[in-house]
């Protein structure tokens, strides 16, 4: 999501497709207990950081699809760019607190383990039906996916050559904290 926003500016604030961001778990896909573990059903206090920024996107989203965009690229920034750690609940509320969510709602939802019921369902839709093994994936409007492995975009190239991977219909993608 950091590379889109930054495809976004480069492009003059054109917004290269049109995504539908979905969660999809890298702790559950890389877990090495077992077979039969998920990660999700771990009690609050053990669970894994990237869990809580996938309720935290969940709890954004329940606030409509816009708080989401608005929440999601903020959250991205400061796990990936900051490198803060998202199992700190303070920088969750403050991320939603700059993108002008309810903060007595989104600190509800964050604490309503029925989002990690969320999380399960589409990892399990994102794994069963669509093939989904990593992030970002996308899928196509026609029914084909991709898997994009992410490099730091060069800013400096032309117009047409970031544009160009990026005119495609997407259906959903699935998103990493």
């Amino acid at each position: 999501m950091v590379w889109l926003n930054q495809v976004k500016e480069a492009l003059g604030g054109e917004i290269p497709l049109q995504a539908t961001w979905r969660p999809f778990s890298l702790a559950q896909v890389n877990q090495k207990i077992g077979p039969d573990y998920e990660a999700w059903n771990e009690d609050d206090e053990n669970l894994d950081e990237s869990l809580w920024g996938l309720r935290a996107g969940q709890a954004a989203r329940r606030q409509g699809e816009e708080y989401l965009n608005e929440f999601l690229p903020r959250l991205l920034t400061a796990r990936h760019v900051d490198r803060v750690s998202l199992s700190d609940k303070s920088i969750l509320k403050n991320i939603a607190q700059e993108c002008g969510l309810d903060i007595n709602k989104f600190s509800e939802d964050l604490e309503d383990r029925s989002t990690l019921e969320e999380i399960k369902a589409s990892h399990i839709e994102a794994t069963q039906s669509l093939g989904v093994f990593g992030t970002p994936t996308f899928i196509l409007k026609e029914g084909g996916s991709a898997f994009v492995k992410m490099i730091k975009p060069n800013l400096s190239l032309e117009y047409n050559y970031i544009k160009l991977p990026f005119n495609c219909a997407v259906k959903s993608n699935f998103f990493l904290t």
